[in-house]
């Protein structure tokens, strides 16, 4: 099982940047929900979520993203979803997800996604 990963950086106007590597499921998603918490905490709503080294999600996993758009867009936030691999993006259709976040291949426009 690869590591798991989680790398962040704010960006300009307060937009997280997170990078999830590795696996996201029932053995780490909680440590993905902590993360956002912690942000949460300090007022910040706008997050820009780096999938492309996320080799597998679980609906556990997706969970995590579900849980938070809710907080994220009633402070005037909102979760990009940014170039998930192809296994990933296959979940995420399956679940639903791609209705309900913006999903976006390039960082730029994941950015812009905020400025509407």
């Amino acid at each position: 099982m690869p590591d798991f990963q989680i790398k962040t950086q704010t960006l300009q106007n307060n937009i997280v940047m997170i990078k999830v590597k590795g696996f996201l499921d029932a053995h780490t998603y909680e440590e993905l929900e902590k993360t956002i918490s912690e942000f949460f905490e300090r007022n910040l709503y706008k997050f820009v979520v780096d999938l492309s080294e996320l080799g597998y999600i679980s609906s556990a996993g997706a969970g995590v993203f579900i849980g938070a758009i809710g907080t994220a867009q009633e402070n005037n936030g909102n979760i990009v979803i940014l170039n998930p691999s192809n296994n990933v993006k296959e979940v995420l259709e399956l679940l639903g997800l791609t209705q309900i976040f913006t999903i976006s291949q390039e960082l730029e426009s994941a950015i812009k996604t905020f400025q509407q």
